[in-house]
């Protein structure tokens, strides 16, 4: 069982959150995580990448030269591959990186990632978090009360907030995500974590009706 400070908006500890990390990930498949992780950045490759072949580049099809006696390497095409300006010999063609691993394989990585978490303590917890607008300075004043002002830090909230998302969109190495929107990628990338209680509270039900269900 791990055991951490809840804070206010000051930075003040206002109580205390237990929450046992082994409740949502037994044990950590570290091979899991990383085939998680690896197939999340495979998705977001854009795979445009495109160069002419030999059929692709302009240039006459006339053979260069005579076959024989001219004491030259017989040569047939300006587009060769071998030759300057000619075509690529292996050329790169557009094509699409993205796959699936199994829905049920990608939920117990994001639960390995958060225990594992959990476990570091790289955990912030705040008793509420909300805005009346958009407050981009009250945000970094929040993470400055915090202690997160140097580190790369994703904000967890329980739901989706627009206010909260737009204050901390325009900082850098600050991201912000819904419980819902949770992976294993968005997880382990920031070294911190802020997150609400109320969406510990919605991880534990998560885990807790996983748990329930096998």
């Amino acid at each position: 069982m791990t055991t951490f400070p809840i804070y206010d908006r000051s930075g003040s500890q206002v109580g205390e959150y237990e929450i046992d990390p082994a409740a949502l990930a037994p044990r950590v498949n570290k091979q899991l995580l990383h085939d998680a992780v690896v197939m999340y950045l495979a998705n977001k490759r854009q795979g445009s990448q495109k160069t002419k072949s030999r059929r692709e580049v302009s240039g006459s099809t006339k053979k260069m030269y005579r076959q024989k006696g001219t004491g030259h390497a017989r040569a047939g095409s300006r587009r060769s591959g071998v030759r300057r300006g000619g075509g690529h010999i292996h050329s790169r063609q557009p094509r699409d990186y993205s796959y699936r691993l199994p829905q049920k394989a990608l939920r117990a990585a994001t639960r390995m990632a958060l225990a594992s978490k959990i476990r570091d303590e790289e955990l912030v917890v705040i008793d509420e978090l909300s805005f009346d607008q958009p407050k981009t300075r009250e945000m970094v004043t929040l993470l400055a009360a915090l202690g997160l002002s140097t580190s790369s830090t994703l904000v967890t909230t329980a739901e989706h907030d627009p206010n909260v998302y737009k204050s901390a969109r325009n900082i850098q190495r600050v991201t912000v995500s819904p419980v819902s929107d949770l992976n294993a990628l968005n997880v382990l990338t920031p070294r911190r974590m802020l997150i609400t209680k109320a969406a510990l509270d919605a991880i534990k039900l998560r885990a807790a009706a996983v748990a329930t269900a096998t």
